[in-house]
């Protein structure tokens, strides 16, 4: 049975995925509308910078993929 994500379908997600990180990190208040959920913004920006990581390991892996074929 294959994987039904390819590696580009999982770049993709993962630039998404940073995008709306980074952003709701750097716009969200600590305490959002009138419910009592505190957001830890330490923590939002972590996971942020992570999946960025992994989404520029993803792009190297691809660049080195095309270097290596040429």
């Amino acid at each position: 049975m294959n994987f039904p994500l390819g590696f580009w379908d999982i770049s993709l997600w993962l630039a998404i995925a940073a995008v709306i990180l980074l952003i709701s990190s750097e716009l969200l208040s600590p305490r959002y509308g009138k419910i009592n959920i505190q957001l830890n913004k330490k923590r939002l920006r972590t996971a942020a910078i992570a999946v960025t990581v992994l989404f520029v390991v993803t792009i190297a892996v691809r660049v080195v993929n095309i270097i290596l074929t040429l």
